[in-house]
């Protein structure tokens, strides 16, 4: 176990030190920010791919395959939906609009489209949200240290936000984006190599037929739990906040053309769809292992540690780690362009030059991953953490976002109902329905629905007065 431990370590200060040495090349915001629009397909594909498995699709997922069955392929298989949509629907305009009109975030997409209030009040909804997806990577890194080496849950957190944090904040899109393509490489191979050798430690197909299934749906694939946390379920919460993500479109305009974007984005959709089967194949296997494990979030962890060889199980958590340190680049460069651009640059210090912008970035950047410890300290599952982020940003950005593109008649007001109706009705039907909502519609479809209508009736109504 400590062999197990040691390695990660190392591991870590690896991926530090490739940061720091990327990040000498960081010259301004534009660097930091859009990794001055130079990024190729591969690059796309591989930091899009990167940050998208992370804490949920990887140790969420076979938790929740531990426990619902197949059916957790939803959690990744809903993300890479969006992904497509991203591709070829939302992500190439967006990039248009951004070589145009030099964006950096999605923040300035909104200010262009509607105005400074609904800049400013989707960022502080975001850095809210942003928040507790951080400290959902956060806590599966710490269920990975705990695994291997018995470190305290606080310690592992903290140890996961020293490494992620130190190498985003010295070179931000640009540092991410190669680092992403290391972690990429870790990521895939570990679990390619892991896989068959845990299906023979677990007795291969007569020990996978031999699992007594907690419920009698847990081979149905369109099984939704009373919580709706997975099955088709899963479509209304994860994939539009996939389409329209601020940190993924953002690093769609980091893209040198829109070829880089269709296409890189486009092959990492297909791959994570086909990703999606590896953590529900470790939480099946982890029953067809006969582990009796409590806590979700220990599931992939504890497989990997007790079932494989110690340098394939070494091998596996750090792919693992890779998945939850690179999705945390990504999160951390929401947080901190978000509070740089979107909030100071634009209503603190309009005035603020190149370099006071970059400095503020990375201290919004520490101050993000500093957030994220304390919050993951608090929290328990990755799973309930993740939900608060993608539902938020589903109800609040989505449909600004998409009318914002494709209906030029739209204003600041529909914008502004819309987000009020749909977090306003995510709240409430979260309250009232027991976090499951109504029949079929859950919280995020109900909000989601609240937010188009309250676009398009105010949308009506304004131009019927004039």
């Amino acid at each position: 176990m400590h062999l197990h431990l040691i390695l990660l370590v190392a591991y870590s200060i690896a991926l530090t030190a490739a940061g720091l040495w990327i990040g000498r090349s960081v010259r301004g915001s534009g660097d930091f920010f859009v990794a001055g629009r130079s990024l190729s397909a591969p690059l796309i594909f591989s930091t899009v791919l990167a940050a998208n498995i992370g804490a949920g699709t990887t140790v969420g997922a076979a938790g929740l395959a531990y426990s619902e069955g197949i059916s957790a392929w939803w959690w990744n298989g809903s993300a890479a939906i969006g992904s497509l949509a991203l591709a070829f629907w939302i992500g190439p305009r967006m990039w248009r609009l951004a070589r145009e009109q030099g964006f950096y975030t999605a923040g300035d997409y909104l200010e262009y489209r509607y105005s400074p209030t609904v800049r400013g009040l989707l960022a502080s909804l975001i850095w809210i949200g942003t928040l507790a997806v951080l400290a959902a990577q956060l806590l599966a890194g710490a269920a990975v240290l705990a695994a291997v080496g018995d470190i305290p849950k606080s310690t592992g957190i903290i140890i996961g936000a020293l490494a992620m944090t130190i190498y985003f904040v010295a070179g931000g899109l640009l540092s991410s984006a190669w680092v992403n393509l290391l972690q990429l490489i870790v990521l895939i191979g570990g679990f390619v190599v892991a896989m068959p050798l845990l299906y023979s430690a677990a007795g291969g197909s007569a020990g996978f037929d031999a699992i007594a299934p907690p419920h009698p749906d847990y081979w149905n694939i369109m099984y939704s739990s009373g919580a709706g946390l997975s099955g088709w379920a899963m479509l209304a919460v994860l994939t539009p906040a996939f389409i329209i993500s601020p940190g993924l479109l953002q690093k769609t305009y980091g893209a040198k053309d829109e070829r880089a974007v269709r296409l890189g984005v486009g092959l990492q959709g297909v791959a994570q769809m086909l990703f999606a089967f590896i953590p529900v194949f470790f939480g099946i296997a982890a029953r067809a292992a006969h582990l009796q494990i409590d806590n979700p979030n220990l599931v992939l962890p504890t497989v990997l540690a007790t079932q494989l060889p110690v340098f394939v199980g070494a091998l596996g958590l750090a792919a693992v780690f890779s998945a939850e340190v690179s999705t945390c680049d990504a999160i951390l460069f929401m947080l901190s362009t978000s509070l740089s651009k979107d909030l100071y640059k634009r209503f603190v210090d309009p005035s603020a030059d190149d370099a006071r912008v970059l400095l503020v970035a990375r201290l919004a950047a520490v101050a993000g991953g500093i957030g994220g410890v304390f919050l993951a300290i608090q929290l328990e599952t990755i799973v309930g953490a993740l939900r608060i982020f993608y539902s938020l940003l589903s109800v609040s950005l989505f449909v600004p976002v998409v009318g914002g593109l494709f209906l030029r008649r739209a204003r600041a007001a529909e914008a502004l109902a819309a987000i009020a109706a749909g977090v306003g009705t995510l709240l409430v039907a979260t309250y009232t329905g027991e976090g499951r909502g109504y029949g079929l519609l859950n919280p995020e479809m109900l909000g989601l629905l609240a937010s188009a209508t309250a676009y398009m009736a105010t949308m009506m109504a304004r131009r019927s007065i004039s």
